[in-house]
């Protein structure tokens, strides 16, 4: 039985590029578990902000981030369970708070579209 992840876990994941040439670790933060072999998350990056629903993590030494960080909400992706390396820490509730905002916000400019 695969595991199960909360939202708001930060987990660490094998990513593959959008150019699919390719992987990288990243960290990550749970969206949505429903209980099968896949995972819905939003990247975590140390790269300064780029776009308006990027989320600026407040709390991020204490979530097991090792540099300041950005969770980039306008970007998610499935993941299986199987690319997990391990679990992190979790979001504070400020931080998921700011990352639950800016997704409503995507997901209304989607649905409006």
């Amino acid at each position: 039985m695969a595991a199960t992840f909360q939202r708001g876990d930060v987990l660490l994941v094998t990513l593959a590029y959008s150019s699919g040439m390719g992987v990288k670790k990243r960290p990550v933060v749970v969206l949505r578990d429903v209980g099968d072999a896949d995972i819905l998350v939003a990247p975590i990056t140390s790269q300064a902000s780029r776009v308006r629903y990027d989320v600026t993590l407040a709390d991020w030494g204490q979530e097991e981030l090792k540099l300041p960080s950005v969770v980039w909400t306008e970007k998610l992706a499935t993941v299986e369970k199987a690319a997990v390396i391990r679990r992190l820490g979790r979001l504070s509730l400020q931080d998921w708070n700011a990352v639950e905002a800016n997704l409503t916000v995507v997901f209304q400019e989607i649905i409006a579209l």
